[in-house]
């Protein structure tokens, strides 16, 4: 395996994937992105508006982000993504000879209690239901428990790798 994978962090809203994420760029020394900064207009005005997106909505959203994955293959990249469904990774996968997908786990009394605090994102706590809905947990990932503290998370994460 090259020194810097391409990582996508995953998991539902709200369960650390930002935080995490630019820790992990920032421990690995590669560029992070956070994959809702590519959402189109209309699917955040959709989840602003409390309507879950589909798979039609999510499917040029998660080609984006591979193409952002290949495009950084070679240096390596943190890529969050909430990648809740298996047929929504091998997406994010295809065409990559090296990616990993670090699952941050977590409880829907946890998560939920960590959406209640957040300010100022677009995705309503009410919403949460219907990804853990969604979800369908990842087998071959790096598997880290939502509730450690950041540096342990990285430290778990980075042991792992």
């Amino acid at each position: 395996m090259k020194n810097n994978p391409v990582l996508y962090v995953m998991g539902v809203s709200g369960s650390g994937k930002s935080t995490i994420g630019k820790l992990l760029a920032e421990t690995l020394n590669i560029p992070f992105f956070d994959g809702d900064d590519y959402h189109p207009k209309a699917n955040i005005e959709k989840m602003a508006g409390g309507t879950p997106l589909n798979d039609d909505d999510r499917k040029g959203w998660l080609l984006t982000l591979n193409g952002l994955a290949k495009s950084n293959e070679q240096q390596g990249a943190v890529i969050v993504c909430s990648a809740l469904k298996k047929s929504y990774r091998e997406l994010l996968r295809n065409g990559l000879d090296q990616c990993r997908f670090v699952y941050l786990k977590g409880s829907m009394e946890q998560i939920n209690r960590r959406l209640q605090q957040r300010k100022n994102h677009f995705m309503p706590a009410d919403l949460l239901q219907s990804q853990f809905d969604t979800l369908e947990e990842p087998i071959n990932a790096i598997i880290v428990s939502a509730d450690m503290t950041p540096v342990e998370t990285i430290k778990e994460i980075v042991q792992q790798l």
